[in-house]
């Protein structure tokens, strides 16, 4: 009978070591089922974050296309609205080429030209000098060539070469008579 409560302690004292061990591996297994746990969840919210990216992205590109869309309208809007612009332009400046040319009579049209507004102006300055210029010119040409005023002065008809008759038919109409 000493054997066998030898045997109970021993097979006491081969368990305890046994037991602790199965102890730590338990708490083992638990950290580990919590540390997975916990994994899942990192997982399952980084999932969420992922998906909450995607949406995100997926909206701004469907925004970024509609931006394109309406960039491109603009665009088309502006070159349509550029081309309308420069029609009307070119329409004011032949106006008011017509008009320049209108309104300066004294300067040549074929002077008057252009294709912008200042273009025009620099034209009429041009011509305006030219015609300043000429004027005075024949200003001072007419100046040299001073013709007197008044009628000149009556001189008698030479006799001399005239026959018999002549001379009566000049002397009677010197008397207001009519020669026949």
């Amino acid at each position: 009978m000493d054997e066998n409560p030898k045997d109970g302690t021993q097979e006491t004292q081969d368990k305890a070591p046994a037991e602790a061990g199965v102890a730590d591996i338990k708490a083992q297994l638990d950290e580990a089922e919590v540390a997975r746990n916990e994994a899942n969840k990192a997982k399952s919210a980084l999932e969420q974050t992922l998906v909450a990216r995607d949406e995100a992205i997926s909206e701004k590109d469907a925004k970024l296309a509609e931006l394109e869309t309406s960039l491109n309208e603009a665009k088309k809007e502006s070159d349509a609205l550029s081309t309308t612009l420069k029609e009307a332009r070119d329409q004011a400046v032949a106006k008011y080429l017509t008009i320049a040319k209108t309104l300066n009579p004294t300067i040549p049209q074929d002077i008057i030209v252009g294709g912008t507004i200042e273009e025009i102006d620099a034209s009429i300055e041009k011509g305006k000098a030219l015609v300043a210029s000429v004027t005075q010119y024949l200003e001072s040409e007419a100046s040299k060539a001073k013709v007197p005023a008044g009628a000149p002065t009556r001189s008698t008809i030479s006799l001399e070469g005239m026959s018999p008759k002549e001379k009566i038919a000049y002397g009677i109409q010197q008397k207001g008579g009519v020669v026949a």
